[in-house]
C-alpha cells in the first residue's frame, strides 16, 4: 500500500499539469495575417448575448475560413494532443467534456475561437453551455491557449468536421 503513494501522487500531477497551466502568448495573427481587434464584449447578462458570436475578440471579420488549411490543421492537431485529449474525444463521444465530432456545423469558427481561449465568461452566459456543464458537471478550464493555437484547433476541428 505505502508503494501507491507517489504512483498516485504521480498520475494526480500529470492530470493538474494536463489540465492548463501554459501561460497565454499575445500572438493575435489569423491564418490571413491581419491582427486581431482585442476589444470584448463584457456582457454580464444572457440578454445581449450573442450565441453566434460568443464573448471575446473574435468574430467573421478577423477568422477567415474560406479556405481549408491542411498545414495548419496539423499543427492544431498535435495541440489537440496535448491540451484537449485529457478531455475530449474526436468522435461524437463524451469523455469528460463533450465529442468534437459535427463542432463546427453547430458553431462559427469565431464562436469556437471565442470560448477555447477564455471559456468562463461564455459559461456563464451561454444556455448551450449551460446545458453541456449540466450533462459534463466540469467546467471547461483555460488552457492558455494563444491566438495562433486557438485558430489551428479549429482548424482541426474543420478537417475533424471533413473539410478538405
Amino acid at each position: 500500500m505505502k508503494n501507491l503513494k507517489p504512483l498516485l501522487v504521480g498520475i494526480i500531477s500529470i492530470a493538474l499539469i494536463s489540465c492548463g497551466g501554459d501561460k497565454k502568448t499575445d500572438d493575435t495573427s489569423t491564418s490571413t495575417g491581419t491582427t486581431a481587434s482585442t476589444s470584448t464584449t463584457s456582457s454580464s447578462t444572457s440578454g445581449d448575448y450573442d450565441p453566434k458570436r460568443g464573448l471575446g475578440k473574435w468574430d467573421e471579420t478577423n477568422v477567415d475560413v474560406s479556405k481549408f488549411d491542411p498545414a495548419m490543421a496539423a499543427e492544431g492537431k498535435k495541440v489537440m494532443e496535448v491540451k484537449c485529449t485529457a478531455c475530449h474525444k474526436t468522435t461524437d463521444e463524451k469523455l469528460v467534456g463533450p465529442g468534437w465530432k459535427g463542432i463546427t456545423t453547430r458553431q462559427t469558427a469565431h464562436w469556437i475561437m471565442n470560448f477555447i481561449t477564455n471559456p468562463d465568461p461564455m459559461i456563464s452566459v451561454d444556455p448551450e453551455l449551460q446545458k453541456q456543464l449540466e450533462i459534463c458537471l466540469v467546467r471547461m478550464p483555460n488552457q492558455g491557449l494563444n491566438d495562433t493555437e486557438a485558430r489551428q484547433i479549429v482548424e482541426y476541428m474543420r478537417e475533424n468536421d471533413g473539410a478538405k
